[in-house]
């Protein structure tokens, strides 16, 4: 069982390692590309390709962490903002709240049974 664990360690390490790698190589590309060019600005070599990944990274995707590099946990906030409005409805206001929902969001293609039976549950 420990090996499945070290293999698994060693591919991710492995895959980020090319991910680094392949990243690096294409903005080093693009910038040495256009940037001379069209600004008369400097050639980069790899290394500042990475430092302007990193630099990127923290201005523009900010320093949160995430369980993936989409930030698939981005829309917890207002799931959380959701879920506190709908228990602070009666049962009639949630039933008339799914009733717009399935009528004007396009949600009536899925069933509304399975679709309120799935979120009372929660």
């Amino acid at each position: 069982m420990k090996k499945w664990y070290v293999l698994k360690a060693v591919k991710i390490t492995l895959f980020v390692a090319a991910a680094i790698l392949v990243f690096g190589y294409v903005v080093m590309s693009l910038w040495n590309w256009l940037v001379p060019t069209l600004f008369n600005g400097p050639v980069i070599g790899w290394w500042q390709a990475i430092g302007l990944l990193v630099l990127s990274k923290i201005l523009f995707g900010g320093m949160r962490g995430g369980r993936g590099p989409w930030g698939h946990r981005k829309g917890w906030y207002w799931r959380k903002r959701m879920e506190e409005k709908m228990a602070a409805m009666t049962p009639e206001e949630r039933e008339k709240f799914r009733d717009q929902c399935y009528g004007h969001m396009g949600w009536g293609q899925w069933e509304k049974k399975a679709g309120a039976e799935g979120s009372e549950t929660n």
